[in-house]
This record gives structure tokens, C-alpha cells and sequence, in this order.
């Protein structure tokens, strides 16, 4: 029962962004009684905890997909950056708005939990990469990554972008995908250029 509540709150926090949501219209929508829903969650907060370790577990999952079918670490890094892009903007912006607004600490939370594999993972891959001549070899992995976080959040947490009317596409084609450009050898390149 506590899964389908998570799941289900999930999915009305997506369509409807988080603060126009209460415990009693998620209570109200889903059919349950207010007792039930208190039974597994003090408070909003905490059933809105459980919702985001959900959404970054399965935005987690389908990024880990990605790698299963890249043909090289260019590709995977590209698809990788892309996917969660798309997934950020594919949600109701108002969702990410009132999470970044309302929620900054516990959206950092989460993250935090989730960052520490997902690092090791794109570690391995810049490692990978220059090891491959694919990625320049003074490249150090770290500062690579962390580039591309600040890049990352710079268009999915705040409004830096907005004033130039541009999709997420063509951001991301201006941005991570100008540094992933940067990073790469005349090989890597090839391999980056068979992408468009």
C-alpha cells in the first residue's frame, strides 16, 4: 500500500507541481482515507521524500539503460546528459520549480544519496574515454564532471537560460554539448559528429 501511495502522490506532484498539492486533495484524489495516508507519512514532506527517491530512482534506472546499448563512452556521455535533460524538462516545469523554490535541502538529499553512483559510473567513463584517445589525455576526471554538473544545474535548477527563449535542446546544444565538443580528440569527435 505505502509503494502505491508513493507512486500514485508521485504522480499528481508531476502533473500539478508541488505546492498546489495537499495532503488532503492527494487524500481526496487518490481515495483513501486521511487516517491511511497519515499511517505511512507523518507529513507532506516526508511522503514528498519518499516521491522524489522514487522519481531519481527511475530517472537513475533509464540513464543506466543508455549505457547498455552505447556503442562508445562519446555516445554514452552525449545520451547520458541528453536523457536527463529530456527527463527534467519532460516533467512539469512548475514540479522542478516548486522542488528548487520550496524544497532546495530536501531535493539535495535525495540527490546526494543517488550522486555517489552515478559519479563513479561517469568517472569511469571519462577514464575510459581517455584511455581510448577519445577525450584529451590531461583531461582530470573530476574537474570534467564537476564542469558538467555546474553546467547541468545551471539549466535545470534556476532560470539562467529562460531570458533567451530557447528549447532545452537547443540550451543543451549550446552548452554541454559545446563542452563535451571541448573534451574530445579528433577521434572522439568523429565519433560525436556520427551522432548528428
Amino acid at each position: 500500500m505505502k509503494e502505491k501511495l508513493i507512486e500514485s502522490s508521485l504522480q499528481q506532484f508531476l502533473a500539478n507541481g508541488i505546492r498546489n498539492i495537499t495532503m488532503q486533495k492527494l487524500v481526496q484524489t487518490l481515495g483513501i482515507s486521511t487516517k491511511t495516508m497519515y499511517r505511512y507519512f507523518n507529513n507532506k514532506e516526508e511522503l514528498l521524500e519518499a516521491c522524489i527517491n522514487l522519481h531519481y530512482k527511475e530517472s537513475d534506472k533509464q540513464v543506466k539503460q543508455l549505457l547498455d546499448g552505447s556503442p562508445n563512452v562519446v555516445v554514452s556521455l552525449y545520451r547520458i546528459y541528453s536523457k536527463s535533460i529530456e527527463l527534467d524538462f519532460g516533467t512539469n516545469h512548475l514540479f522542478y520549480h516548486d522542488l528548487n523554490y520550496y524544497y532546495p535541502a530536501l531535493q539535495d538529499k535525495v540527490i546526494k544519496q543517488y550522486t555517489k553512483g552515478v559519479m563513479e559510473t561517469l568517472t569511469g567513463i571519462i577514464k575510459t574515454g581517455i584511455a581510448e584517445g577519445l577525450f584529451l589525455a590531461h583531461l582530470h576526471p573530476g574537474v570534467v564532471l564537476e564542469a558538467f554538473s555546474v553546467l547541468y544545474t545551471s539549466i535545470t535548477r534556476n532560470d539562467t537560460y529562460k531570458k533567451f527563449g530557447l528549447t532545452p535542446d537547443e540550451i543543451v546544444n549550446n552548452t554541454i554539448n559545446i563542452y563535451l565538443i571541448g573534451i574530445c580528440t579528433h577521434k572522439g569527435m568523429q565519433l560525436l559528429n556520427q551522432l548528428s
